[in-house]
């Protein structure tokens, strides 16, 4: 638009306004450190706001722009393009020791590794998405692969920058961080809730979370969040050499970083920064349960790779948390989907970090001997990870002699069948193939949200079914007619009709649904999506050898050989085909290696060892854009092995098994060869 003087005038007012507002937004909300007053700075944002409204001229960053839409009827989803994954746990400084000993034998070093260690905030982690310095999308965390869509909550946190100033800025950068809540703000917000009748949150966490997850971001923007940011996923135009100068242009381009982050040159400098951190827990203005220690090199951090769920380049180390006393009334035993019968102590209700415990698990009945528990025993809880209750200790002291041991069952509690306990293994199992415990605990992991999502067949109704005799199977789900169900009690027309609508919308899925809600043991979320993406049916896994799966990377041993039990086992694959045959759709958009037209190295499996001229992962990408697949093992599906300089054990294996070996140079030639211009990928 063509600008008169005037206009000119104005909108130079206007950005210079939105300039010094969020300025003053950063010295307030983030370096603590105001240099006007509240009523200068709203006066400021008053006059902005009429210039906006008159003249209809409104920047991107304007801090105008935190709050005001319609509120939203849904969250829409976003997905990540490199993956959000969570932390592996220690619980003790000897753990942190052993993670560093891992990183050292990983990346074959004697030499002391360089770290930062920063506060583990107890709150929601998001990601925050920016395109020419402008924020453009902001999302959760979700199942670490897609996320929901928050932006606009995001922008009516005051301390989140809608603009990247001060430094260099990429062309795109997907920020990470902590979404929090002060004490003092929870205590505020519970303290106004109970005034309005409204239940109180539990904790800080769960109050920054549902905050978070407003659909009317007017509510979000009422409460004062705060975010640390940490880390970044994908980058376009620039690069980070290492996490300690990430955090440093972090703190250049105006974002909240962690109250405490040191950079350290070994191990037991991390530990002394853990006890710092630790030693000011209680007068932090916020909670934090842990301390991060992270790969400074991110050169280090790529090669250290992740494992199934988590980086092996970082690691949390978890502070005792909150503890309570009290008694066991009562243990009994649980039935699991697998058989698994798991102790459980019922106790005298007790409050632990704002909630009420009453059960808690004792993981095993080796556990329980180990510990000396019995019922009847004063004990100490603690929620781990603030979540999961646990017996810490038996307080022996207060025994009066009523205490009774807890036995081992030597039958199923539910269908009465023996359970055993194999040798080597502290599990004990219910043998009996029709446990009702069994079927129903599979029926309802089937139909839960994260796997085939079937609302209305919660614990009540699976049982009700399942003991009316009208499911022995989550096979039988798609079998139910409206009419059976109508016989039930609690059913009418509408909620039998609304069942049988559910099961119908089920049957469109996707195949990492389809295969998480199958319960094969040991394959969760996250290991779902990794067959999804390199699987593109559900028919390419019947009958598979656990080392094609092993030819994935980040699947284990456990996995691949639990679910080859699965796919060959032919009542499995009869069950699978009668589902698909009841109108079964799976879809896979998961799915990587779906091309239009086949690619050069389409069905080639290749293993890098030794040192190479370029980084491997750099290797890695080259080999999969052009179809093939980079894997970590040799098998006798390997069919090149490129081999650097001081291969390892690889290069033995591969030349006891036949597998072809070959140079970065004779890979060079390869591509050369299909077509030149495929040199320009590596």
């Amino acid at each position: 638009m063509h600008l008169n003087i005037k206009q000119a005038d104005i909108k130079q007012e206007i950005e210079e306004l939105a300039k010094e507002l969020n300025y003053h937004c950063y010295r307030y909300y983030i370096l603590d450190a105001p240099v006007i007053s509240d009523e200068e700075y709203d006066r400021l944002y008053l006059h902005l706001r009429r210039l906006e409204e008159r003249y209809g001229f409104v920047l991107p960053d304007s801090p105008t722009q935190r709050v005001g839409a319609p509120p939203l009827e849904k969250f829409e989803k976003i997905r990540h393009k490199e993956p959000m994954l969570s932390l592996d746990n220690a619980f003790s400084h000897a753990e942190l020791i052993k993670f560093d000993a891992r990183v050292k034998r990983f990346i074959k070093s004697e030499g002391d590794i360089e770290y930062t260690v920063e506060p583990k905030y107890d709150g929601l982690a998001i990601e925050i998405i920016y395109r020419e310095g402008y924020l453009y999308k902001a999302c959760t965390r979700g199942d670490g692969y897609e996320g929901e869509d928050i932006t606009r909550n995001v922008k009516a946190i005051k301390s989140v920058p809608l603009k990247i100033e001060g430094t260099v800025v990429p062309k795109e950068i997907d920020i990470r961080g902590e979404v929090y809540m002060d004490i003092a703000e929870f205590e505020r917000l519970n303290k106004e809730r109970g005034q309005k009748g409204e239940p109180a949150f539990a904790n800080p966490r769960n109050a920054a979370a549902g905050s978070v997850r407003q659909l009317d971001s007017s509510i979000t923007a009422s409460r004062r969040l705060h975010l640390a940011c940490y880390g970044i996923g994908a980058v376009q135009g620039m690069e980070f050499e290492s996490q300690w100068g990430l955090i440093n242009w972090l703190k250049a381009a105006r974002f909240p970083v962690p109250a405490v982050v040191r950079h350290v040159k070994a191990i037991n400098d991390a530990l002394e920064v853990i006890k710092e951190i630790e030693g000011k827990r209680d007068s932090l203005p916020f909670e934090i349960d842990g301390a991060v220690i992270k790969v400074n090199a991110l050169y280090l951090q790529r090669l250290l790779g992740v494992k199934t769920r988590e980086p092996r380049w970082a690691i949390a180390y978890k502070f005792p948390v909150n503890q309570g006393t009290t008694k066991i009334i009562k243990i009994i035993p649980s039935v699991g989907r697998t058989g698994v019968i798991t102790p459980v102590a019922l106790l005298e209700p007790v409050r632990i970090s704002g909630v009420t415990v009453s059960r808690s698990t004792l993981h095993n009945w080796d556990e329980i001997k180990r510990k000396d528990i019995m019922v009847g025993d004063f004990v100490t809880i603690e929620r781990a990870g603030e979540v999961i209750p646990h017996v810490v200790k038996v307080i022996k002291e207060r025994r009066r002699g009523g205490e009774e041991p807890a036995l081992l069952p030597k039958e199923c509690p539910v269908c009465g069948s023996k359970a055993v306990k194999e040798r080597g293994e502290v599990a004990v199992r219910c043998i009996g193939l029709d446990c009702p415990a069994q079927v129903r605990e599979r029926i309802r992991h089937f139909a839960s949200k994260g796997a085939m999502d079937i609302e209305g067949l919660g614990d009540k109704n699976v049982e009700l079914l399942h003991s009316e005799g009208l499911i022995n199977h989550f096979g039988d789900i798609y079998s139910l007619k409206k009419g059976d169900i109508l016989r039930l009690p609690r059913f009418k027309e509408k909620s039998a009709q609304n069942l049988i609508d559910a099961i119908q919308k089920s049957k469109d899925t996707t195949l990492a649904r389809f295969l998480y809600a199958l319960g094969i043991p040991h394959v969760g979320e996250y290991a779902a999506k990794l067959f999804a993406r390199n699987f593109e049916r559900l028919e390419d896994m019947y009958n598979i050898n656990p080392e094609r799966i092993m030819e994935m990377r980040q699947i284990g041993e456990k996995i691949s050989n639990s679910a080859a039990e699965f796919f060959n086992a032919p009542n499995n694959l009869e069950t699978l085909s009668s589902m698909k045959a009841s109108g079964l759709k799976i879809t896979n958009p998961e799915y990587e290696g779906k091309k239009k037209e086949r690619q050069p190295f389409d069905g080639l499996a290749f293993v890098i060892t030794g040192r190479l001229p370029v980084p491997r992962k750099d290797i890695e990408n080259s080999i999969e854009n052009l179809g093939g697949h980079a894997s970590s093992s040799v098998s006798k599906n390997t069919d090149y092995l490129i081999a650097g300089e001081s291969p390892g054990s690889k290069l033995q294996k591969a030349e006891s098994i036949g597998v072809k070996i070959i140079s970065y140079e004779d890979l060079l030639k390869m591509m050369a060869s299909l077509n030149p211009l495929i040199l320009s990928l590596i």
